[in-house]
């Protein structure tokens, strides 16, 4: 038997395991791992971490506790319980005056928001169909695009146009064929906010050409200096858009892996359909725990000030040394111009950048060279509290400093 001879053609064929490309992370850790050896008495800034570095609130935490001791919970929750589809409803009104959902029909938990966004395209993709996917982003949508032998169009996150896409750059060719359009907001990783003026304005493109908008938003609560907003409030919004959300980054839970879909009933039902398919539910003490804290504005206040603390004095160090940083509208992210050059050291990309900085200061971040050349650093670094933050990040701009960056 030859195994190789196989692999399905979606993830290379016959030439799959042989490709010997290394991809941004994987860079990123190889050279971690390299500063750490050669540097082993020096700390390593870690700056590029996407996941919280707190644990989940302590209400949510006693819950799961006495939830898994009750036998009620030991089985399958399938499409998950009502309980948590109920208080998925109330966060949604709470933090975003959504009154308009039905728990019942236009609600479903997900295992996270990563395999929600594997599950639609099976919903909606034929082969030759069209995903319109925001970059930079998360790949996940559009990997699963492909896969199903559909269409990715790239819609690029530009500066110039605050990091939201063209969407009259959309030939009217692809407008036709397109079944899904992704955006996230607050966005990953330019920080930027959603916004009614143009929430309204993806809604008409939908309606006017019969797309369905898949909105991220697994950072939906941790936005700075404006209101928190869903798309599903917006008019005509919960008719042509399916919301993601997510605990993990809202209440510190990435591990428990546990999130939620509401939109059109229709969309739910479809979703639900595939989801039925492919997993068994999250345990149901998981959602019982969350329902704990989920609609509670106290415990989701307290995390986005620990993450907007850290950003305003990030922001100033970066700007410190000549980062053109501003504080994001949301997200735990800045997303800065990276520097061309260190001293006589002259860098083509960001990933050049970011591989410098790794390497000559022990200081890691995460680049992006697909619409422009940007480093992110986020602030869920590790620290030991408030005071260490200061020294973390005084840190951060003591090393950078000295390495004469130039724009």
């Amino acid at each position: 038997m030859e195994v190789q001879d196989l692999f399905a053609d979606r993830i290379g064929g016959k030439h799959f395991g042989t490709d010997t490309t290394i991809y941004k992370f994987e860079k990123i850790k190889r050279a971690k791992a390299a500063a750490r050896q050669q540097n082993p008495g020096i700390e390593l800034l870690d700056f590029g971490v996407g996941e919280p570095d707190q644990m989940a609130p302590d209400t949510i935490r006693s819950a799961l506790k006495q939830a898994v001791d009750d036998p009620a919970n030991r089985g399958y929750s399938d499409n998950g319980i009502t309980e948590f589809r109920q208080a998925a409803a109330r966060y949604l009104e709470t933090f975003f005056k959504v009154r308009n959902i039905d728990p019942d029909t236009e609600i479903n938990h997900s295992i996270g928001s990563k395999p929600a966004l594997a599950m639609l395209p099976m919903c909606f993709i034929n082969p030759g169909d069209v995903s319109l996917v925001t970059v930079p982003g998360y790949p996940v949508l559009a990997t699963h695009t492909r896969y199903l032998g559909g269409e990715v169009v790239k819609l690029p996150l530009l500066k110039a146009n605050a990091f939201y896409p063209d969407l009259d750059s959309i030939s009217g060719d692809i407008a036709r064929r397109a079944k899904l359009i992704y955006v996230n907001y607050p966005n990953n990783p330019t920080g930027a906010p959603p916004s009614e003026a143009f929430f309204d304005r993806l809604i008409a493109f939908a309606q006017a050409h019969n797309v369905l908008i898949v909105q991220d938003a697994a950072y939906a609560t941790l936005i700075y200096g404006s209101p928190g907003l869903s798309i599903l409030s917006r008019p005509g919004g919960k008719a042509c858009a399916i919301e993601l959300h997510s605990m993990s980054k809202s209440y510190n839970m990435t591990g428990w892996r546990l999130g939620f879909v509401a939109g059109s009933s229709r969309v739910v039902q479809a979703y639900a359909e595939v989801k039925d398919n492919i997993d068994s539910g999250q345990f149901k003490a998981i959602q019982v725990a969350a329902c704990a804290g989920i609609a509670n504005r106290d415990l989701s206040d307290a995390i986005k000030a620990h993450y907007e603390q850290r950003l305003h004095k990030m922001v100033k160090a970066l700007q410190s040394v000549g980062f053109r940083a501003t504080m994001p509208g949301g997200t735990f992210y800045l997303y800065v111009e990276a520097p061309t050059a260190a001293g006589p050291t002259l860098f083509h990309t960001a990933e050049d950048a970011s591989q410098h900085l790794i390497r000559e200061c022990l200081i890691s971040t995460v680049p992006w060279d697909d619409a422009g050349r940007y480093l992110r650093f986020s602030a869920t670094f590790e620290s030991a509290g408030i005071s260490d933050d200061d020294r973390v990040i005084g840190e951060l701009a003591k090393r950078l400093g000295k390495l004469n960056l130039r724009w």
